[in-house]
């Protein structure tokens, strides 16, 4: 596994994701060394892949956490703060 791990990558989102919707195609910027590995898969609303799968994104209660940089991730991004803004 080559780290850090920077760049552009496609995510993977549960369907009933609100922090997602709208967003097509979901490819955000990653740049990160390290990952939670999440023992609870109900928590986790969307993964990615390099080299293994890891978590991109947990929600638990009114804890949301994301491994990528939705302000660095151009419309993607800005869609996903709208979405995180909105309390969705």
């Amino acid at each position: 596994l080559k780290v850090p791990h920077i760049g552009w990558n496609d995510v993977r989102a549960q369907p009933e994701s609100p922090l997602f919707k709208g967003v097509r195609h979901p490819v955000f910027y990653f740049v990160h060394s390290y990952y939670m590995d999440c023992e609870n898969p109900q928590l986790v609303s969307a993964t990615c892949d390099y080299g293994i799968t890891f978590p991109a994104a947990i929600v638990a209660d009114n804890v949301w956490a994301v491994q990528f940089h939705p302000e660095k991730s151009q419309l993607n991004g800005l869609r996903f703060l709208q979405n995180f803004l909105s309390g969705s």
